[in-house]
């Protein structure tokens, strides 16, 4: 199969991470969790005690000349994890302070530019699977599949819920959990810098009664289909 890039957007919740990591795994891609990214500059932004809304776009980029995002293996687990500045934040970055306050981090139009920059460099050579909110929209408009991503509210907060308890996260109540899901839809779908839509060419995909094995079925079926994959 000749080289592409996978763009896969949705709503928050929806498994877009868990489908994205199986489909680079099963085609030996490269993987980049948007989503984790603008989480972790958020948890910079708050430790440092800072909010975008009163930034100028001098300041956000001196303070993102600070940040250094990457991402690692779990060597027991093989999860990504993620790392601020060479510290691994990967729980911190799933909690309710850093889910409460990304959203209008990710409004953010000089974060995001920084951001664009970061995630198109990435796919320059293409071979890389990427989700987020606005991948085949904003970030790659032409990528060569496009997995538009939804399921159903009540499922998806209950996918979250037991996500962060799975985690160690147990302080946050389920009504927390479906409220800041809710919020973060509208905020997604409202906000003025590259909203969460589908874009024209991406194929839907509703996973409220599918399972992770079905899901990557129904892409990899797409992949066949479109390109030849064996």
């Amino acid at each position: 199969m000749k080289p592409i890039i996978i763009a896969i957007d949705g709503y928050s919740s929806c498994g877009k991470s868990t489908l994205a990591k199986a489909i680079a795994e099963r085609l030996n891609y490269a993987y980049m969790d948007t989503g984790a990214m603008y989480r972790t500059v958020t948890l910079f932004l708050l430790r440092q005690r800072i909010a975008v809304e009163d930034c100028s776009e001098m300041q956000i980029n001196a303070l993102m000349d600070q940040i250094d995002i990457q991402f690692k293996k779990d060597e027991n687990s093989n999860e990504n994890i993620t790392l601020l500045n060479g510290e691994e934040v990967e729980t911190e970055i799933r909690g309710k302070a850093v889910s409460d306050a990304v959203s209008s981090v990710a409004q953010n139009k000089f974060i995001r530019k920084r951001m664009l920059d970061l995630q198109r460099k990435a796919g320059e050579n293409k071979k890389i699977v990427m989700d987020g909110r606005d991948i085949g929209t904003s970030v790659f408009p032409d990528a060569d599949l496009k997995i538009f991503m939804t399921a159903d509210e009540s499922i998806r907060a209950k996918r979250r819920f037991k996500e962060l308890q799975a985690k160690g996260i147990t302080e946050v109540s389920y009504e927390e959990v479906y409220e800041n899901l809710r919020l973060r839809d509208k905020n997604d779908t409202e906000r003025v810098e590259n909203p969460l839509r589908k874009a024209v060419d991406a194929v839907l995909l509703d996973n409220s009664y599918l399972n992770q094995e079905e899901q990557l079925d129904f892409v990899l079926t797409l992949l066949k289909e479109r390109f030849d994959l064996s």
